[in-house]
């Protein structure tokens, strides 16, 4: 329907995302195969591609703490113990 918001399976079922080549099929630990909304900018010379699947639920947190936010690992732990993260 023109004109107005579609849910997730009008858009996976869609004939013009398919031609698009709008839908991504990856392989996710947990949940086995998956179809993921592809890149919606198409460039020729160098094209993107969705290479892997979403995170489960906290998969990175350890890495955004102490990378990112620059969190010792014990202080990782301490928040983790107080049930924080």
């Amino acid at each position: 329907p023109c004109g107005s918001v579609r849910n997730f399976k009008e858009l996976f079922d869609d004939p013009q995302i398919a031609a698009r080549e709008m839908i991504a099929h990856v392989e996710h630990a947990v949940s086995g195969p998956l179809r993921a909304l592809g890149l919606p900018v198409k460039l020729s010379d160098t094209p993107g591609a969705v290479r892997t699947p979403p995170p489960t639920l906290g998969q990175h947190t350890d890495a955004v703490l102490a990378r990112d936010l620059g969190i010792s690992a014990d202080d990782i732990a301490g928040l983790r113990r107080q049930n924080v993260i």
